[in-house]
């Protein structure tokens, strides 16, 4: 299955859940894509006792998650393109969306 999801927070718990959930699907073989938007692009520097959002990212990764990030919502925040978080369009969000058989939002 192809499994689309949108991260718009930048509230620890909520993305780091996102990316947990994410792990689990690549690892049962799934297809996922994250698209990050509106404070969702600040994931990767989100610093948080409780809860490795870096490591979640990680893991992600090296499961052969994909993730997007709204290059409008980058320049909002005077961030450049990662690794982590590539600049992509509006267009690269309907696109993951119309090729999702599942969407999950968390914001």
């Amino acid at each position: 299955m192809k499994i689309g999801i949108v991260i718009e927070t930048n509230k620890p718990e909520v993305v780091w859940n996102a990316f947990r959930f994410g792990v689990i699907a690549l690892k049962a073989n799934h297809e996922v894509r994250v698209f990050l938007m509106n404070e969702g692009v600040e994931a990767e520097d989100i610093k948080d006792e409780k809860h490795d959002i870096r490591g979640q990212i990680e893991q992600y990764l090296a499961g052969k998650g994909q993730i997007l990030a709204c290059g409008t919502c980058l320049k909002a925040r005077h961030k450049d393109a990662t690794n982590v978080c590539p600049i992509s369009t509006m267009k690269d969000l309907l696109t993951m969306v119309e090729e999702s058989d599942k969407l999950l939002t968390f914001g």
